[in-house]
Order: structure tokens, then sequence, then C-alpha cells
């Protein structure tokens, strides 16, 4: 998992970049939007670097973070920090039969449309978020 800074400046969206990874940058109207989209571009970014045959950098613990002056100045103007883990995806989609407790699901059912998602994202959604936590 890797450490994640959130930027807003006053005209743009919220803006998530990775110390560990110059370059590897998404953003969001929402910071909720920002970290989701963090670990889709957090996923393509190490991809792209294993596919282009370069190193991946291992995640610093904040420990050492805190020791690195770039990380330090980079941080002051940062909202948060939290640790993003890269979102999985294989390409390939696969149809499960799920028990659920009917009231549940109807509570799914609602958060789903609420989020303008279907209820097969949602919950996938909602699963990835939570291994990110």
């Amino acid at each position: 998992m890797y450490v994640a800074l959130v930027h807003k400046d006053p005209d743009s969206d919220f803006g998530v970049s990775f110390p560990d990874l110059p370059g590897c940058v998404s953003a969001g109207a929402t910071v909720e939007a920002a970290l989701h989209e963090a670990r889709t571009a957090l996923a393509l970014h190490l991809e792209g670097l294993k596919q282009d045959g370069e190193p991946v950098p291992a995640p610093r613990s904040i420990e050492a973070l805190l020791d690195d002056p770039d990380f330090l100045d980079d941080r002051r103007d940062a909202i948060l920090t939290p640790l993003i883990a890269p979102a999985i995806a294989s390409g390939r989609t696969t149809r499960i039969n799920l028990s659920i407790d009917t009231g549940q699901l109807a509570l799914i059912d609602q958060a789903a449309e609420s989020a303008g998602m279907s209820r097969s994202a949602f919950m996938v959604s909602a699963a990835v978020m939570r291994v990110g936590e």
C-alpha cells in the first residue's frame, strides 16, 4: 500500500499523487472520487512499469517518508495522506450466485442507485474500497 497525498487548489478538483511513484496522479471532484480514481491510476501505473520492464518501487513507510525532505515539502500542502492499495482487476467478469437477506439487498440497491451504479458495480466498489482501508 502506497502513501497518497491529496491536494486541493482553490479553482481545481482534488488531486492525488504518490511520493513513491512520480508521475502517478489522479483527480476527482470530491475527495472520495479522487481516491477512487487514485486506486485505478496506481494499478495502471504499476502495470505500466512492469510492462516496460522497469522496477516497481517498494512503498516506503510513513517513518521513512517523514525522513525525506521532498516528502515533507510536498506534504505541507496536502489535505491528507492515506494509504492506498492498487485496484485489482483481471479484465474478465464472472457471473456468481449470491445469497443475501432481502432487506440488506434493498439497502444495497438503494445505495447503488444513489451512487448511479449497478448493483454489481456498487458491490465491487464497496469491496475494493474496504480492501484499501
